[in-house]
């Protein structure tokens, strides 16, 4: 933190006199600044002068700035005025973490706290909680409520997020008027703006905005084993300067090592391949950062694989950044957190290496890990016991984790959809971590080079500090419910209006209109270079997009169709078949051991190789259906794990005369069968444009015109529907509602008995578990059974497995389909009155937690899923696992343990819940 205070005996009488006049206006804050080891800095002392003084504090300053002391000054007002304060994060670790802090402050009789699977003390005058769980009781009218006066909105930039953002819109609307809400944020660039929204829905509210962090970030770039300064002093303007130094040493080896080689027009490569350019290992990166005292560091790499694969490389290459006395007190830190873990499952944990990486002052974070290994790291990064930390974005969100370096390999990151660059806010809160407050003088940020980054572009990420707050608030099923249920319809339309959501959208409109006339006067140009005297290009335009879509469509059908056939075929292998790998480490002859049928999962044969080979293969080995080129008579027992049987099978192999090339060749269906492409490309071929001289450069014209056409029109569409828009949407949801009997439009109860459920469901996919509730689909399932298909609606797969996930056979493929059929039937609705549509539900880990709520062990659950292509980490199955109980929980609310579903919903709950997914939860 900041210096210590000065002595008292050489305080001059000025600053004496201004001392007295602070403690007379404001003594509620001379008291707590008395407890404190530092001097507040300008920026928290404002905020907590606003806070005494009666106003609402929005506080927006850097990471690592200390933003925190204000909510720590409104729980410090709550006590002393005899009132509560209920301190709100967006992430269970964050919450924790406070927990903890304030426990350790104001003793654990004062602090409760409250998350999805904890509660602690929640009765108690400070309550640590979720932000989803204060609008739970909001909604509730919860008598916890009473006597409370300060709400703590820690992270509150997190209402931009496009799944959870809504909360903290709701929170800060539903509040009571006497609520003083102290809102912390990261940096933004339209803090003021976001300010007035609360001025005019919370009342008198101070913005303080503070930009100066208060460690120094230098910016670096890493270039072979070579550190190089960003900056190299300032132009006359006083704007940074890129380092000379740096331009001339990438411009150089961007010569020699181009990103992926020179390439002529069609695609093909011109001249000899570059030679290939190695950046430094990541051994070689710490163990440079170690020489020049820049540990700890956090290293982002944006993808779970990658830190794993990263702590692997350093432990193979022996790397050890700790002492002998620091390898003591991991290992009691470790021994702490994971007592709970059951004994029989640390192997399949990967409990034994993980803890290995931790001693050698190593560990990867990232969401795939397990809850007690997370806290664990967290822990002892913060103590300075791990020197370096691989990480995905995710730390960058909230948890306390700074360090003295922050590294980035790449500037791109994958999204779940695509491959994108760095935003200049992303990188300026993943570089926010480097530099601890009362530790560093000074914090480092640094970028490995490699051939297609350019120092200008790391540059402009370092130095811009645009970064926007946008609402993603729009009205959902629960949250109309409860509106109505709370206000009435007129009133909830009226709230709804008063969103920062429809706060910005208001402001929008006057800049959309501007694009669109600008975009209308481009697409007029477009259109005339596009011009062909032949005929209508945009006719003939039309066509080629229309090819080129029918082309990708027949391409992933016959994919999907090659993987099921493969797998078909798998099955009707026996032993002693001799079949061929067709590609791979593992091509050639083979011949079949043991089928490897399991009723519960896909086949994985077991086979000898013609070289010796042994293991089981999978439909992954496969790209067209496996046929036995023929048959040898094998033993009855053969052991695999005997050299001498493999070479023996092997030589038969080869014996048989048979070549991996002596399958039947399979003519498959492709794109030259589809009717509806021929006619296609016969309508392409007859069209005069396509015989046009200049046919390539109307097309670039046209695939300009047709983006900017789209673009506009959608712009049109944002301007037409932005006025009032979340009202309308509130309109066609309570529409869709009184449809399917949850609301009333007339009478005096607005909300049906059913509507009461769904006000007490809080899912993605509310509505969807409410209908299923109300039609009954899950009646007469069992507690593994319901586990199973409830999971479908809360799983979302992170990336497409090569097949279909399998489910339980009998009542879960029934109920799983039942409910397939009425989420079938919503989104029908949905499309009817213009509305999102409720995520298809994703059945992809109900064979998991089946599997586990009938008390199968951890190592068969996660070896079952991967032998069946859905790969899934100890820390997935957790997490999923608690958000699995999370709604069994409510619906074991909503209905009652009397009705079969609400006690087989009780039983699953108390199934799913043991061993590692009970581990650390209270």
């Amino acid at each position: 933190m900041a210096a210590s205070r000065s002595n008292p005996a050489k305080t001059s009488p000025a600053e004496a006199y201004a001392a007295h006049r602070r403690r007379s206006a404001h003594p509620r804050l001379a008291d707590f600044t008395d407890e404190l080891s530092f001097e507040l800095d300008a920026f928290q002392r404002t905020a907590c002068q606003a806070l005494e003084s009666g106003h609402g504090v929005l506080v927006c300053a850097p990471t690592g700035a200390g933003k925190t002391v204000v909510g720590e000054f409104a729980v410090h007002l709550a006590l002393t005025e005899g009132r509560k304060c209920f301190y709100t994060t967006p992430i269970k670790a964050l919450s924790n973490q406070k927990y903890a802090d304030l426990c350790e402050r104001h003793g654990s009789d004062a602090v409760g706290l409250l998350t999805g699977d904890t509660s602690i003390n929640g009765e108690a005058q400070v309550v640590v909680m979720t932000t989803e769980v204060l609008r739970n009781m909001l909604y509730a009218g919860s008598r916890s409520l009473d006597q409370l006066g300060y709400v703590v909105m820690d992270e509150v930039h997190y209402l931009a997020d496009r799944f959870r953002g809504a909360v903290w819109e709701e929170v800060i609307l539903h509040l009571p008027e006497h609520v003083q809400v102290a809102s912390l944020s990261a940096t933004v660039s339209n803090a003021e703006e976001f300010g007035e929204w609360l001025v005019e829905v919370r009342g008198d509210t101070t913005v303080v905005v503070d930009e100066h962090r208060p460690v120094p970030l230098w910016q670096h770039m890493l270039v072979g084993s070579r550190m190089y300064d960003l900056f190299g002093g300032e132009t006359p303007d006083r704007e940074l300067k890129i380092n000379p130094n740096l331009v001339r040493q990438t411009q150089q080896l961007s010569r020699v090592h181009l990103p992926y080689g020179r390439r002529g027009p069609n695609g093909k490569r011109k001249g000899p391949r570059p030679p290939r350019f190695f950046p430094p290992s990541r051994v070689d990166i710490l163990s440079g950062l170690d020489a020049a005292g820049l540990l700890p560091a956090i290293v982002f790499i944006f993808s779970r694989a990658g830190c794993d694969a990263a702590v692997a490389q350093c432990m193979r290459a022996g790397l050890r950044l700790t002492t002998d006395s620091e390898v003591d007190e991991i290992r009691r830190v470790i021994d702490e957190h994971t007592a709970n873990l059951p004994e029989s499952d640390l192997a399949v944990l990967g409990y034994w290496e993980w803890r290995d990486a931790l001693e050698h002052g190593l560990a990867a974070h990232h969401a795939g890990l397990l809850p007690a290994f997370k806290e664990t790291v967290e822990e002892l990064f913060v103590r300075g016991l791990v020197k370096a930390v691989f990480a995905t974005e995710t730390l960058a969100l909230g948890i306390n984790m700074p360090a003295r370096t922050v590294v980035l390999e790449r500037l791109v990151k994958f999204n779940g959809e695509s491959h994108v660059d760095l935003s200049p806010g992303e990188y300026t809160q993943l570089t926010g971590r480097a530099g601890r407050r009362g530790i560093d003088v000074e914090g480092h940020a640094v970028v490995v080079w490699q051939p297609g980054i350019d120092p200008k572009q790391v540059a402009g990420l370092a130095s811009t500090r645009t970064y926007p707050l946008r609402s993603s608030f729009r009205p959902g099923y629960n949250m109309a419910v409860n509106l109505v249920q709370r206000v009435g319809r007129d009133a909830a339309r009226d709230l709804l209006e008063q969103s920062f959501a429809q706060f910005q959208a208001d402001r929008s409109v006057v800049g959309q209109s501007r694009r669109v006339e600008r975009n209308t006067e481009a697409l007029e140009g477009y259109a005339e270079a596009m011009q062909c005297h032949l005929g209508d290009f945009d006719e003939y335009f039309q066509l080629r997009r229309r090819i080129a879509e029918r082309e990708k469509y027949l391409a992933r059908q016959n994919r999907a169709a090659r993987r099921a056939e493969a797998a078909r075929s798998l099955e009707k292998l026996r032993k002693g078949d001799v079949i061929a790998i067709p590609a791979g480490r593992r091509s050639g002859l083979a011949v079949v051991v043991d089928p490897g049928l399991e009723p519960m999962g896909e086949p994985r044969p077991l086979v000898v190789t013609e070289d010796r080979w042994s293991g089981r293969v999978s439909v992954a080995d496969f790209t067209s259906p496996v046929e036995p080129l023929g048959r040898i008579r094998l033993p009855k027992h053969v052991d695999t794990r005997s050299p001498k049987s493999r070479r023996d099978l092997a030589s038969t192999l080869r014996n048989t005369g048979l070549t991996a090339q002596g399958g039947r060749s399979r003519r498959r269906s492709d794109a030259g069968d589809d009717a509806e492409l021929a006619n296609l490309r016969r309508a392409l071929r007859a069209h005069p444009c396509h015989g046009c001289d200049e046919r390539e450069n109307h097309a670039r014209w046209a695939e300009r015109y047709e983006r900017l056409r789209t673009e506009t029109e959608n712009l049109r569409r944002k301007v037409a529907t932005t006025t009032h828009s979340l009202a309308r949407s509130f309109d066609r949801i309570i529409a869709l509602l009184a449809e399917r009997d949850y609301v009333l439009l007339d009478g005096e109860e607005p909300v049906t008995e059913h509507g009461r459920r769904l006000s007490r469901l809080y899912s993605e996919s509310d509505l969807l578990a409410a209908e299923c509730l109300r039609v009954g689909v899950w009646r007469d399932l069992g507690p593994a059974e319901l586990a199973a298909v409830v999971s479908s609606l809360v799983y979302e797969s992170r990336r497409e497995g090569p097949l279909a996930p399998q489910v339980p056979s009998g009542q879960v493929s029934e109920a799983l389909a039942a409910t397939w059929r009425l989420w079938s039937e919503l989104e029908d609705d949905e499309r009817r009155h213009k509305l999102d549509r409720t995520r298809e539900p994703d059945p992809g880990f109900a064979w998991p937690v089946f599997r586990w709520a009938r008390g199968e062990s951890l190592e068969k659950v996660l070896t079952a899923a991967e032998s069946s292509g859905h790969e899934l980490s100890a820390g997935d199955f957790v997490r999923w696992c608690r958000q699995v109980i999370d709604l069994l929980d409510q619906i074991r609310e909503v209905i009652g343990v009397a009705d079969p579903v609400g006690s087989a919903a009780a039983k699953a709950v108390t199934a799913v819940r043991r061993g590692v997914v009970a581990a650390g939860v209270v």
